[in-house]
């Protein structure tokens, strides 16, 4: 049934006051996700799933392997996959090699190898005292019976010091690691080929992040093991600036990767070994990757029986993915018709593949596509596992999203946007009534806004609220030229283009100007709090974990950060003149802050200070913290609590309307 389509006659109430069955604990319940795929040794799919309900613990997860059919839970209670490399502990996690995985385990960070079925994990790696040496996106290397991964050490120094290592898998002594490569500031994604002994590689150096400039190196190991040789495929010469990405080596032992040095869009390349030359295998302007994250994997060799060479792969292109089959010896590509609108990692497996999906009606899933004997078209797809299972009852409740372009600062220049409307079963708004809207801004800022079913904007929309999900200039997959927008401009372009699609909404008669709100999360909340600081369009705002003060982001940031803050804002003035923190007389609206008080990323104390700040001037403004949260909300009750009291913000202090929920208030500073 489509569920804007039900035919119901509806009732007539004040936008914002509708009852809805979309709680904040069945948002919460949907608040599982996925972080990163891999196929067993059987041909059955493993996945990272973190739960909420368990204080956001992370569990590896095993389709169809209990003992009545069901996914099985691999990881015991004692333990969650998680690596902290990078700082925020997301993706590439655990390799598995057959039925046995390696994984990094989240409280000390150690790896621990364990057969499936069996709940006792055993250390590979020392115990450093504390999580003071992470591992992440490691794979076997079948030729040494060793573990290769990245290892971030930062037992001697505040700057961690990131090489690529080997680690015994014989857990009967528990040795250092050896280090393989070094050098470089970081690294990612190595490779091991399976016909030879040789490997691939990402690394970068400051100040660039990896989605800025790479290169992607080949090395060759010795008859110890070692790398004694290596060269360099993509990235060195002068004539391409780009970011290649996600090697990975074919059952032939060819090198395929992803980079975007012809078009500035990352497609799919090969490297010709004979002619040392880089080839690429299908060009469009989309993306088919993201800007890199551990473990990621947007492409999947497809395991056939005859010489042909297929693979499985994503793009991205005008907010929209699409999967389909590539052959790359005629450069034909055919899509497939999935459910999903977004997809984000793929994997192959005995005659089919797994993707890990979304779209606008369905929340994060694993499916499971089944090809026909030819490897030409898809015979079956199923669903292995679901965030929410029981979504079914919400649907005719769903705001479905309008993909829009909308008119920057710039004469003639776009960004985009997902616009959800309000929408309920029973109650429709008056006609002499806009509804108000929420503009919301995703973190990164280098990250992007998909357009997929989210509880968390359903919550809003069901009862009476549209939505707005922006894109702006600097957010990923709409190329390269869009990215490199923000560098230098960040707290400008960001700014303005929410700014921009909230003024747009407005001027073609979607929402009322006067009820306009804002929230963002860590990246997303300095846009908040900016838009709130420097501009007079919005009325009230809620930043999580937001940035305030961008030269104390910078003063205490992690390795990688410190220079990529550098390349997003400019100069030295720019950090003081774009900090909502040093303008707090220039706040003129409402704002709600929510801070955990174990986040390493933005400070405590930045909420402290602008709260203090804004509370002198007499606005409007409170202050929630939690206990034992770190930079993202990991419980459940946390992430209800922040759900519910932003809506109750806005209601009371924007939205002139009664919340339908029975939900206690918290004390708001400057109101009575």
């Amino acid at each position: 049934m489509d569920p804007q389509a039900t035919g119901v006659e509806k009732a007539a109430a004040p936008y914002g006051s509708w009852e809805s069955p979309i709680s904040a604990d069945a948002v919460f319940a949907a608040e599982k996700e996925v972080h990163g795929l891999a196929v067993a040794g059987d041909g059955r799919v493993l996945w990272v799933e973190t739960r909420p309900e368990e204080g956001g613990r992370e569990v590896l997860v095993k389709e169809g392997a209990s003992a009545d059919g069901g996914n099985l839970d691999v990881t015991p209670q004692e333990f969650a996959v998680g690596s902290l490399a990078q700082m925020y502990g997301y993706g590439g996690a655990f390799a598995v090699q057959g039925d046995v995985v390696v994984f990094s385990n989240y409280t000390d960070q150690r790896l621990y190898r364990q057969t499936i079925g069996d709940n006792s994990p055993l250390p590979l790696t020392p115990d450093y005292g504390g999580s003071v040496v992470r591992f992440a996106d490691g794979v076997f290397d079948p030729h040494f019976s060793r573990y290769v991964t990245i290892m971030e050490d930062h037992c001697k120094s505040s700057n961690p010091i990131a090489t690529v290592v080997a680690v015994s898998t014989n857990v009967a002594e528990v040795n250092e690691p050896t280090v393989l490569v070094r050098g470089n500031d970081f690294y990612a994604f190595p490779r091991i080929d399976p016909t030879e002994k040789r490997m691939a590689w990402i690394e970068w150096s400051n100040p660039n992040m990896s989605w800025d400039k790479a290169q992607l190196w080949v090395g060759y190991f010795s008859g110890e093991g070692d790398v004694q040789k290596r060269i360099c495929i993509a990235g060195e010469d002068p004539e391409f600036v780009e970011s290649p990405t996600e090697p990975k080596w074919s059952s032939k032992g060819e090198l395929f990767f992803i980079t975007d040095r012809q078009n500035g869009f990352w497609n799919i390349h090969k490297w010709d070994e004979q002619s040392n030359v880089v080839v690429q295998v299908y060009s469009i302007d989309a993306e088919f990757s993201k800007p890199i994250c551990f473990g990621v994997s947007s492409y999947a060799f497809l395991r056939n029986n005859d010489s042909s060479q297929k693979i499985a792969c994503c793009y991205r292109q005008n907010g929209k993915s699409y999967v389909g089959l590539l052959d790359h010896d005629s450069g034909s590509f055919s899509k497939l018709d999935l459910p999903f609108s977004s997809v984000t990692n793929i994997v192959s497996g005995d005659g089919s593949f797994y993707v890990e999906g979304a779209s606008a009606t369905l929340l994060v899933s694993i499916a499971k596509v089944t090809l026909d004997e030819k490897r030409t078209m898809a015979t079956d797809i199923s669903i292995v596992w679901s965030s929410l299972d029981e979504i079914k009852k919400y649907t005719s409740y769903f705001s479905l999203p309008e993909f829009m372009e909308f008119p920057t600062v710039i004469p003639g220049q776009h960004s985009y946007a997902y616009f959800y409307p309000p929408h309920n079963l029973i109650f429709q708004g008056s006609s002499n009534e806009k509804p108000p809207l929420l503009v919301r801004t995703h973190g990164g800022p280098t990250d992007e806004a998909r357009g997929v079913l989210d509880l968390s904007v359903q919550y809003w929309t069901s009862r009476g609220w549209a939505l707005v999900d922006v894109n702006h200039g600097g957010s990923a997959g709409y190329g390269r030229e869009f990215r490199e927008r923000l560098l230098g401009k960040w707290g400008v372009v960001d700014v303005n283009d929410c700014c921009s699609c909230a003024t747009f909404l407005v001027e073609t008669g979607r929402v009322d100007g006067q009820r306009l709100c804002i929230t963002g999360e860590c990246a997303g909340g300095f846009t908040t709090l900016a838009c709130l600081a420097f501009r007079q369009i919005f009325k009230a705002g809620a930043s999580l974990y937001g940035i305030a003060d961008l030269a104390s982001l910078r003063a205490f940031a992690r390795k990688g950060d410190a220079y990529y803050i550098d390349n997003l804002v400019g100069n030295e003035q720019a950090y003081f003149e774009r900090s909502p923190i040093n303008f707090a007389e220039r706040f003129t609206c409402p704002v709600i802050l929510f801070q955990g008080l174990e986040d390493t990323v933005v400070p405590p104390d930045q909420a402290r200070t602008i709260y203090k700040a804004i509370k002198d001037k007499g606005l409007p403004v409170a202050l929630v913290e939690y206990e034992g949260e770190p930079h993202v909300f990991r419980k459940a009750e946390n992430i209800k609590f922040t759900l519910e009291q932003a809506m109750m913000f806005f209601a009371r202090l924007v939205g002139h309307f009664k919340v339908a929920d029975v939900i206690t208030p918290i004390k708001i500073d400057n109101f009575d």
